[in-house]
């Protein structure tokens, strides 16, 4: 029993231990949580503290943002009342000179009208006045105005036509006697202006073949051969239904020659594909640069021309596959050559230069390029590269008046290429042009009253006139012949020159019986 109570005094005794040292612990827990709770007030108080002075910042510095703009918005609209105040004062301003400008305007605008009033009245009183004086006219003389206004102009157009006639007859009859003395000026100054141009240009070549079988294997398996015979030389070839005939087509007279020797030695030997005919073109390309070559030395020898330089030899040699206006250029050349020395020994100049200068005049026709200038100044661009005298390149480039002429030698050259190339049958014409020049020649002269028949003849180069002996008199003869050459040189293209013959003549007939 006692020490069951020991054992319960003991236990009551850990017991009120235990429940002592909780409540410690309690009581110090509770100490612990007052402290924290005091510390998280103070941290609170501060950070709300924080919070307040950085909301209070915030709203000044807004507040002084939103005062800023205020402020600036405040200054532009001062500163637009005060634009459209000045707009204001200026629009003011000009309305009231507008509305004075207007009184003034108003004003001018009745003088005017006041002043042109008194101009109409004016006007109709001179008006009325010239009438009056018109009617005694008429009354004195017996003729309407317009009667006699044109007889006025009659009477004129007669006075002048007759003392023109008799100026011409003057003129010519004084040239006539000084002829010896100015024979050398006459032929420098006037046969120049003779020269004029047509254009009929050689442009197709004729092949002609034994027969027709020879199309097809010049043609070749799907047009093969005719491919690259066109590709080697440059030159269209037709192929068409014309009999024994193939037309080779192009503008390079030297391509078209080189062709035609190329199908010619081709259908001789009778191998004709791509290969053969590019080899064969090549070699005959070979041979007429050597013939073109050759030409040009043979003829500047024949000519007695030294120095020439190699590239100018070479394009005289050209001019041999070369047609102007149907006539072959190199014998158009040579002939104008022959004539310029011929007329230079007449002048007293030196022959040798002028024959230069005729052999060379159209070496601007045979390029081996394509210009964009006239032929006539391209070849005395030619000249001047390869070194000629100076006389000479004007010469070449003032023969068709393109240039200004510097020395007689240019006139010269300019007349013998005129006479080489108006000389009959030298060049030839379409036929129906021909026809149709004649026919515009003899029409033109039938267009003047008193004629009675006309004649173009000696190829066009002379019409002959025939006038009614009862309707034109010997004066007016002279004046017409004169008209219809002035008419002929302005509105007709021709060769040379055109003679004028009006022809009058009065027959009486009588029979014995």
């Amino acid at each position: 029993m006692h020490i069951w109570l020991t054992i319960t005094i003991g236990v009551l005794a850990a017991v009120a231990g235990v429940v002592a040292t909780l409540v410690a612990q309690r009581r110090m827990a509770r100490t612990r949580a007052k402290l924290i709770i005091a510390d998280a007030e103070r941290e609170a108080d501060d950070l709300k503290r924080n919070k307040e002075l950085q909301g209070r910042e915030e709203a000044l510095r807004i507040t002084t943002e939103a005062e800023k703009q205020a402020t600036q918005r405040l200054s532009k609209v001062q500163n637009a009342e005060t634009r459209q105040k000045q707009r204001e004062l200026q629009l003011n301003q000009l309305q009231s000179e507008t509305a004075r400008a207007r009184n003034e305007v108003d004003t001018a605008r009745q003088a005017l009208e006041q002043q042109s009033a008194s101009l109409d009245a004016r006007a109709a009183e001179l008006e009325r006045l010239h009438r009056e004086a018109l009617e005694q006219l008429e009354h004195v003389s017996g003729l309407s105005q317009q009667e006699a206004r044109e007889k006025l102009i009659e009477s004129l157009k007669d006075e002048a036509k007759t003392a023109a006639a008799s100026y011409i007859n003057d003129i010519m009859d004084d040239a006539r006697m000084t002829a010896n003395k100015e024979a050398k000026r006459i032929v420098v100054q006037t046969i120049q202006r003779v020269a004029t141009e047509t254009a009929i240009e050689n442009s197709v070549t004729v092949f002609h073949i034994d027969s027709d079988e020879i199309k097809g294997r010049i043609i070749g398996r799907e047009g093969r051969n005719i491919r690259a015979l066109e590709a080697a030389t440059g030159i269209e070839i037709i192929v068409d239904d014309t009999p024994e005939a193939i037309v080779l087509s192009g503008f390079d007279p030297v391509r078209r020659e080189i062709a035609r020797l190329a199908l010619h030695q081709l259908v001789a030997d009778g191998r004709i594909h791509p290969a053969r005919i590019e080899e064969v073109v090549a070699k005959v390309r070979r041979q007429v640069e050597e013939e073109i070559i050759e030409t040009g030395k043979r003829t500047a020898i024949d000519l007695g021309i030294h120095g020439l330089h190699p590239d100018l030899i070479r394009m005289v040699g050209k001019m041999k596959y070369r047609s102007s206006y149907g006539q072959n250029l190199l014998q158009h050349s040579r002939e104008t050559a022959n004539l310029c020395a011929i007329m230079a020994s007449e002048l007293g100049l030196n022959p040798k230069k002028a024959r230069r200068a005729g052999l060379l005049h159209d070496i601007g026709k045979v390029p081996d390029e394509e210009p964009e200038l006239p032929h006539a100044l391209f070849g005395m661009k030619l000249a001047e590269k390869y070194k000629e005298k100076p006389e000479i390149c004007n010469a070449i480039g003032a023969h068709h008046d393109e240039v200004e002429m510097t020395s007689l030698l240019a006139p010269i050259v300019q007349v013998c290429d005129a006479i080489s190339g108006a000389r009959p049958g030298a060049r030839r014409e379409i036929v129906e042009a021909y026809i149709k020049r004649l026919n515009d020649l003899e029409q033109l002269a039938l267009s003047y009253p008193g004629v009675v028949k006309t004649y173009a003849i000696q190829a066009g180069r002379e019409l002959r006139v025939i006038v009614g002996a009862d309707k034109i008199d010997d004066v007016e003869t002279e004046k017409l012949s004169a008209e219809i050459a002035k008419r002929i040189q302005d509105e007709m293209t021709y060769p040379g020159q055109v003679k004028i013959t009006v022809i009058r003549e009065t027959r009486s007939v009588a029979f014995a019986k």
